[in-house]
């Protein structure tokens, strides 16, 4: 499975159209990034492309009037998450005005789910 890393310009990118609110938490993810608010994903870098979970309305909306593309691994792209249209990367400033306000509606749907259940530390092997 091909694992594309992000450059730091994408890196900077991604965390330029991240809302400014101290719920968001920002944290590496196979060479890549995700953003994160209660525990749950709401944005996330694969290379240099930056996907989003949705509502299934908004979802539909984006997907029906963007060329949007689909966000992970071609062979195995994650489901629920829509990946935001690769064009918007080389066309100029006034589209991160575009990635801002869809990263904005899915902060808020994510914020909007319950809080992801903490993990259980798993027990520690006993030493022999």
């Amino acid at each position: 499975m091909d694992m594309p890393k992000a450059t730091e310009a994408d890196k900077e990118n991604f965390r330029s159209v991240l809302p400014d609110h101290p719920g968001v938490v920002v944290k590496p993810m196979f060479g890549n990034l995700g953003a994160f608010v209660n525990g749950n994903m709401f944005a996330g870098l694969f290379g240099p492309t930056i996907g989003i979970k949705l509502s299934d309305e908004d979802r539909e909306v984006l997907e029906s009037t963007e060329r949007t593309v689909p966000f992970g691994p071609a062979e195995r792209p994650m489901g629920g998450y829509t990946g935001l249209p690769e064009m918007w990367n080389e066309e100029g400033d006034g589209d991160n005005a575009r990635a801002r306000a869809w990263t904005e509606k899915a902060f808020a749907y994510v914020a909007s789910l319950p809080p992801k259940a903490a993990k259980e530390p798993r027990p520690k092997a006993a030493k022999k």
